[in-house]
């Protein structure tokens, strides 16, 4: 498939460049009825290939895209993508018809004359004021989504989370029994006090870091994010999550996770998406790729970003609350 777009882009550019010497010499040459003719035709034949191009790409590229989102607050996200891309969709597939179709049908003939039209308030009206309204009732949908990840205020019993960020690599550290972080500076980095918590705060004291993220599911977590270093970018794409981390600053979000890693591994689409990367790592001799959550930076943020990666997983009540039970305090580790 790569060998083919090579080769369409090749013969792209070959067109082109024999295009621009036909150019070139028109400032002396006439085109006919017949030029007129061919090129018409041209645009229709373009047009089938557009067609056929697009119709390709939303049957046989769907396996690219994200799965089900795995959050309930990630539904909204969802739906507002396909809102948007069939509205998009919709609207070039005419626009593409009437621009290419209009092109091939009046085309220059010499029996021909231009009509002279000079302009409509109605229509002007028309395809103003329709785009307007679908844009600000998108754009209402969007922030009311914005609005729904970040008002914590009304959570009840959350998981807190702090997401600490740095060249190259990820670190959480989870609230203890009183459900509060303790302090997080960077001038308490020392040993292997790596998140820079402030050991004299009382809050502190029963919080648990940690290398691998767990989530209940069903449960309402909040992350809280913080950067040592330069601007990094929390992106879980499986829960439709992302915030910048700021160094100086807390940012944060919530979601709620909706199904538990198991559950996702034997959805349809996670299969077929698993199976078609293990063809491709099987070709290269790499061993099989089972499905994760992953926790994945989504700014370049030095020449190891591609690296900084975090594994999450999302399990049943029962078996996060043994998880948890089982991290030492970091009054346990940091004495």
């Amino acid at each position: 498939m790569l060998a083919l777009f090579y080769i369409f882009i090749a013969v792209a550019i070959g067109v082109s460049f024999w295009q621009i010497t036909r150019i070139l010499n028109f400032r002396t040459a006439i085109a006919t009825d017949k030029d007129n003719d061919v090129q018409g035709k041209l645009f229709l034949g373009f047009l089938a290939f557009l067609y056929a191009m697009m119709i390709y790409c939303l049957i046989f590229m769907n396996v690219l895209m994200l799965p089900e989102s795995a959050s309930i607050e990630g539904e909204h996200d969802d739906r507002l993508f396909n809102i948007t891309f069939i509205l998009i969709g919709v609207v070039q597939f005419l626009m593409q018809f009437l621009l290419f179709y209009f092109s091939f049908k009046y085309r220059g003939k010499k029996e021909n004359k231009a009509l002279f039209y000079a302009d409509s308030h109605k229509l002007e009206a028309i395809w103003t004021i329709t785009p307007a309204v679908v844009l600000v009732v998108l754009i209402g949908y969007g922030l009311w989504q914005w609005n729904n990840i970040m008002d914590l205020s009304d959570a009840e019993d959350p998981l807190i989370i702090e997401v600490y960020s740095k060249q190259f690599q990820w670190e959480a550290r989870y609230a203890g029994d009183d459900n509060a972080l303790g302090r997080g500076n960077v001038n308490y980095i020392k040993g292997i006090n790596t998140m820079g918590v402030d050991m004299t705060d009382v809050n502190a004291q029963d919080d648990k870091q940690v290398t691998e993220i767990h989530l209940p599911k069903g449960r309402k977590v909040i992350f809280k994010f913080r950067s040592q270093d330069v601007l990094h970018s929390a992106y879980m794409p499986h829960f439709r999550a992302q915030m910048n981390c700021v160094p100086g600053m807390v940012t944060e979000f919530g979601f709620t996770p909706k199904f538990t890693t198991e559950e996702m591994r034997v959805q349809s689409e996670v299969v077929e998406k698993t199976a078609a990367i293990n063809k491709i790592r099987k070709e290269k001799g790499e061993d099989p790729y089972v499905f994760d959550f992953i926790l994945l930076c989504n700014k370049i943020c030095g020449a190891s970003h591609y690296g900084m990666q975090m594994k999450i997983v999302v399990e049943e009540e029962e078996a996060f609350n043994k998880w948890i039970s089982q991290q030492p305090t970091l009054a346990e580790v940091i004495k």
